[in-house]
């Protein structure tokens, strides 16, 4: 009987969960900042993040909005458990990819993913799905490293080779059309770099009604 290969997210993420904190403090701290400040937050949105990881933007969310209604995805059992341990009961945490949410249609008011775009083996079906369950008029905010930087470029073509979990960076431009033939109506595009090394980008767009 043949076996079924892991799945090389998961496995990367299972060795790496209990330094993932330490290791990427600067990278995950300053991700999440920069995501923040491009995407308007109110109280009473009902917020999902997609691949939220330990979930430091769960706990940002939180410390600046105590009642805010959180739920967070990631295909990592491990890192789960570290968001588990700092959020308590400050959020309603899922193990479940991208691709196939486990939640009903049209539940969020904003759906964000931070620094896991690059990792979808199905970029189309995660915003199809992205789609599926944000409101009319609720919006998608997605951030992650950009290949317009030469450093972005570099590490896209390394991962891709030497690193399972990998699978593709994009452009900024390429995202925004990724988007549009997703039926989302971006309205902010901006790419920026928050060290020498890393280049991000972060798009925001609107579900509009059918």
């Amino acid at each position: 009987m043949s076996q079924i290969a892991p799945d090389p997210v998961r496995a990367e993420y299972a060795r790496l969960s209990y330094q993932y904190d330490r290791r990427w403090s600067f990278y995950v701290s300053r991700s999440v900042e920069e995501t923040l400040r491009r995407v308007s937050v109110q109280p009473s949105d009902r917020v999902l993040d997609i691949g939220c990881g330990t979930g430091a933007l769960l706990r940002s969310l939180r410390q600046r909005h105590p009642r805010i209604e959180l739920t967070g995805v990631d295909a990592s059992a491990e890192m789960l458990a570290i968001a588990a341990e700092k959020l308590g009961q400050g959020a309603r945490l899922c193990l479940a990819s991208a691709q196939r949410l486990p939640v009903r249609d049209e539940v969020f008011d904003l759906v964000i993913s931070t620094s896991a775009l690059h990792y979808f083996r199905d970029p189309t079906r995660a915003l199809a799905e992205m789609k599926r369950v944000v409101r009319p008029q609720g919006r998608i905010a997605i951030t992650d490293w950009c290949r317009d930087f030469w450093t972005g470029r570099l590490l896209d073509r390394l991962l891709c080779r030497f690193n399972a979990a990998h699978y593709r960076a994009y452009t900024l431009a390429q995202c925004a059309e990724m988007l549009q033939r997703a039926g989302l109506h971006p309205e902010l595009l901006e790419r920026y770099k928050i060290d020498w090394l890393w280049g991000l980008m972060t798009v925001v767009a609107v579900k509009t009604p059918a």
